[in-house]
C-alpha cells in the first residue's frame, strides 16, 4: 500500500500509455483530447483568400447516385475531408452535426471521404449522424486540394475560399455560426 501511495502518479501515466498503445481504448482517448482542444476556426485574411476557378467535381453520394459541385455555385458552401479512422475528424463531427441541423437548407454541406460506402453508412448510424456524406470520384478542384485530414473549407457565394482549417475545430461555435450569417445576407 505503501508503494502505491508513493507512486501513484506513475501508475497513472503508465496505465495512460498502455490505454494509448490498445487499439479499442486509443481512438476514444484521442477523440476526447481532440475536443479538448478544438477551437473556432478562423477566416482567412482578405488578401490570401483564393477564389474558386473551377466548380466541376464528379461526386458520389452514399446510395450511389451522382451529383456535380457545380450546383453550389453562387452559395455558401462548406467541403469537409474526413475518414472515419482519423481522430480529430470524428472530434469534430458533433459540432458539424449541430451546424448542419442548423443551416443544412441555407448552406451547402459536403462531407467527402475516399473510404467504402458501407463503413462509411455504419460509421453514420452508429452515431446517429445524418451528415450529407460524398464518395470522392475524382480529384478536388485546384483550390480544394490538401493532404491533411480534417480539411474544412468555407465558400462565399462568389467562390471565396474564407475559411481553410487543417486538424480538428469546434463548427458550431457563434462565432462560426455570425459568419456563416453574414455570408448568407
Amino acid at each position: 500500500m505503501k508503494f502505491v501511495k508513493k507512486h501513484w502518479s506513475n501508475i497513472l501515466f503508465f496505465t495512460f500509455l498502455v490505454l494509448l498503445i490498445i487499439p479499442q481504448t486509443r481512438m476514444p482517448i484521442q477523440v476526447f483530447v481532440q475536443r479538448l482542444v478544438s477551437f473556432s476556426p478562423s477566416e482567412k485574411d482578405k488578401a490570401e483568400r483564393e477564389k474558386m476557378e473551377n466548380y466541376q467535381w464528379s461526386l458520389q453520394q452514399l446510395n450511389g447516385k451522382e451529383i456535380n459541385f457545380s450546383q453550389s455555385k453562387n452559395k455558401v458552401t462548406i467541403v469537409n475531408f474526413w475518414a472515419t479512422w482519423c481522430p480529430p475528424c470524428v472530434a469534430e463531427m458533433p459540432s458539424f452535426q449541430k451546424l448542419y441541423d442548423a443551416y443544412g437548407g441555407k448552406v451547402d454541406f459536403y462531407f467527402i471521404t475516399s473510404e467504402e460506402s458501407e463503413k462509411v453508412k455504419r460509421f453514420l448510424q452508429k452515431n446517429e449522424y445524418t451528415l450529407p456524406v460524398f464518395l470522392q470520384e475524382q480529384q478536388a478542384p485546384k483550390q480544394l486540394r490538401s493532404q491533411a485530414l480534417p480539411t474544412t473549407y468555407v465558400i462565399s457565394k462568389t467562390g471565396e475560399i474564407i475559411i481553410e482549417e487543417e486538424g480538428a475545430a469546434d463548427w458550431n461555435s457563434e462565432k462560426t455560426r455570425m459568419l456563416l450569417d453574414n455570408l448568407l445576407k
